[in-house]
């Protein structure tokens, strides 16, 4: 796997322990020697992320809309920032970009492009795979709503078992390349 996108908001939340897992993130992924693709914005868990990927000595590349920029502030610091005229374009980019997904604890901007991503999946348009960093137990509802998808026959369980869930940083990491790398061949 080169390079990771992640989707995570540009608040930090409530508890410390959202940004703590953020800066973990940033520096996995830098120690693993993929490149962090993100929203662009310094603020929130987004800011958080990119600052600990850089100073762990990571690649970095932003993508953010032209109108986000005077709201959020684009980071000043990023290997490479990517301008775009919209959300849909910003979330094109990042998937031709990254060769995985996750997401941090966020809100609905940051649901919707995971769901964005993993939708696309399960229709075909890419075979990356997509993960949820489940700090704090803040993706738990969500998961039971997968489960009640399936129930339901919403959501095939093949589908629903390809989201890659962990609490730790770390692990979702080495789940995310290892599934990368089934996933690649699988559809070679």
């Amino acid at each position: 796997m080169k390079s990771i996108a992640v989707f995570c908001g540009s608040r930090l939340g409530r508890d410390p322990v959202y940004k703590d897992s953020a800066e973990a993130l940033g520096r996995e992924i830098a120690s693993s020697g993929c490149v962090l693709v993100y929203g662009g914005s310094d603020a929130g868990t987004m800011g958080r992320l990119a600052d600990a990927a850089l100073e762990a000595g990571g690649e970095v590349i932003g993508v953010i809309p032209d109108k986000l920029i005077e709201r959020e502030i684009a980071h000043p610091s990023l290997s490479k920032l990517y301008t775009v005229s919209t959300m849909h374009e910003r979330k094109a980019r990042m998937a031709e970009l990254a060769d995985g997904f996750i997401a941090l604890p966020g809100g609905p901007g940051t649901l919707e492009e995971f769901f964005e991503m993993f939708t696309w999946a399960q229709i075909g348009l890419h075979h990356k795979p997509c993960a949820l960093l489940n700090i704090h137990h803040y993706y738990d509802h969500l998961l039971q709503f997968f489960n009640h998808m399936e129930q339901e026959q919403f959501l095939p369980a093949d589908h629903r078992d390809k989201v890659i869930v962990s609490s730790s940083p770390k692990e979702l990491l080495q789940q995310l390349c290892e599934s990368a790398g089934a996933e690649k061949k699988s559809y070679e």
